[in-house]
């Protein structure tokens, strides 16, 4: 049974990697392999528990004679709930941050972008573009950031060809924005909730590398455009009952929205509660703020008309899916044992967080950056340092401690592997969803400048390995 609740998991990275030629969605995939999954864990828990569990398991029976009910009932209480709330927490933060986001393009908050693009000149565009992104998507996630830039982006430049260099740019910005704050991607995300890192140390080790893998690319795409271009003129999206919000209303908003999100990690070192929590307390404060700002207008039949963005509702829906399916699908491999046994064997043939964060890298070019990420999270625990393998020395061990150069190193190559290839990443496949981008134009034109640039950024990382 362990095989094949293993050979699914692998069957599922298959369908994930070739996603755009099977046309199956990947969070489908995910949900079936990690639901899947567990079914044949809890059909066969016995073995299992008795292997991995079985002194937690007689604690828990109290004396009382074992059955397959009481082995199911240890299984759903004691093992499986433990791997559903670790994924609830980010899902949770996910659909706060989504609904902020949402409140905020609802009441215009976001229309100083349009006004910043206001010009003709390739260059001064791209990188206006590209800064913006960069500073939202460590503030927000990758997708959602990629989806709104990009609908900007579109609405603004006719010509096709320019878009697609503008659109590539907006993906390495976003996922290497993403990847700065632990509250920009999933990937820090689930880091900062297992305690592997620390909000503070894990974007100061990152700044530097983030910076150049997204700077060098972005500047290399910069040389191939031409020096002026065609725009269309901006015309004000209709948002129903929001229109008649001022100017310093929208930005008292998008302060109580962005600094909010911003306070998250000083909220979480001062309460020590999950960060999804604090996530929730800005978006009620913000909603409150909504409501006061339009109570006039909040019982008009009008209300009825509001224009939701549903692109970037069917993509965030799909990510949440995503997270929350990869999760439980490395969950019950994890609980099977496997993984023990594989990390034994790294940690006697490679013995080397660089070449481990090298190879993570190149899966993830193919592979998901999530999953990718998610798959090397799950190797190691800050908890069970201490039970790795006896051969292992104490220097390597550091690698796996609170802030050890092991969990930014995994974070960083995954998603910086996910630009090479642009089918390595949500915001890249929503660029190929929006524009038909092909995969070899995008390795001929950008992946390889995404992927000189993510190995110089290693490159950094392994020079301040001892800072980091």
């Amino acid at each position: 049974m362990t095989l094949i609740i293993v050979t699914i998991l692998f069957l599922g990275y298959l369908l994930i990697a070739t996603e755009r030629l099977t046309n199956v969605n990947k969070a489908a995939v995910a949900v079936f392999a990690g639901t899947v999954g567990w079914v044949l864990y809890i059909c066969f828990g016995a073995d299992f528990v008795m292997s991995q569990h079985s002194a937690d398991f007689m604690s828990f029976l109290n004396d009382a004679v074992p059955t397959s009910t009481s082995v199911k009932h240890y299984i759903a209480q004691n093992i499986f709930l433990k791997y559903v709330g670790k994924a609830a927490e980010i899902v949770l933060f996910l659909i706060a941050t989504m609904t902020i986001v949402e409140i905020l393009h609802n009441n215009g908050c976001f229309d100083f972008i349009n006004a910043g693009l206001r010009t003709r000149k390739c260059y001064k565009f791209l990188w206006v573009i590209a800064t913006i992104t960069f500073i939202l998507s460590a503030n927000l996630d990758n997708l959602t950031t990629t989806v709104m830039m990009s609908t900007i982006m579109r609405s603004i430049v006719p010509n096709r060809g320019l878009r697609l260099k503008y659109g590539s740019a907006i993906v390495i910005a976003a996922n290497c924005g993403g990847v700065l704050t632990v509250i920009g991607d999933p990937e820090g995300l689930v880091l900062w909730n297992m305690g592997a890192v620390t909000a503070t140390s894990y974007s100061a080790s990152l700044a530097l590398p983030c910076l150049i893998a997204w700077i060098l690319p972005t500047w290399w795409i910069g040389r191939s455009l031409p020096e002026r271009m065609e725009v269309d003129s901006v015309v004000m999206p209709y948002r129903g009952d929001d229109t008649n919000l001022n100017v310093w209303q929208r930005l008292l908003m998008l302060v109580v929205g962005i600094g909010g999100l911003w306070f998250i990690p000083t909220f979480h070192n001062i309460t020590k509660l999950s960060p999804f929590l604090g996530a929730l307390c800005v978006l009620s404060i913000l909603w409150v703020v909504n409501e006061i700002f339009n109570r006039k207008l909040m019982n008009v039949d009008v209300m009825i008309q509001r224009r939701i963005p549903r692109v970037l509702q069917y993509g965030v829906i799909q990510m949440i899916l995503f997270v929350m399916g990869m999760m439980l699908a490395i969950g019950v491999v994890k609980e099977t044992g496997v993984i023990s046994a594989f990390v034994s064997y790294i940690d006697r043939n490679v013995h080397d967080v660089w070449l481990m964060g090298i190879g993570a890298g190149i899966i993830s070019t193919l592979l998901d950056n999530f999953a990718t990420a998610m798959s090397s999270f799950s190797l190691y625990s800050v908890a069970d340092v201490a039970k790795l393998s006896g051969d292992v020395g104490g220097e390597y061990l550091r690698n796996f401690v609170q802030n050890g150069a092991y969990w930014k190193i995994m974070a960083y190559t995954s998603v910086v592997g996910g630009n090479i290839l642009v089918v390595g990443s949500m915001s890249g496949l929503a660029l190929i969803k929006a524009e038909r981008i092909h995969l070899g134009w995008y390795f001929k034109n950008v992946g390889w400048m995404a992927m000189i640039g993510g190995f110089i950024g290693l490159g950094v990382m392994w020079l301040t390995r001892i800072v980091i």
